[in-house]
């Protein structure tokens, strides 16, 4: 005899396993660590000064 298997059940789980491959190729592709994050951030907070610094004249002295 076989075995009875619910269709909705079966359809739910094969949806969440698609998902959560999904998710993980997700987390591999754009996931970068806080500390990534805040370095990549300082780095441009730098440069920005830096490219600041070099201005002939302040912004405050366009007007």
């Amino acid at each position: 005899m076989a075995e009875i298997v619910n269709l909705r059940k079966l359809r739910k789980a094969k949806t969440r396993a698609a998902d959560e491959s999904k998710a993980a190729e997700n987390r591999v592709k754009f996931g970068r660590t806080r500390q990534e994050r805040d370095k990549q951030a300082a780095e441009q907070a730098l440069d920005l000064r830096r490219l600041e610094g070099h201005r002939r004249t302040p912004d405050s002295d366009k007007a």
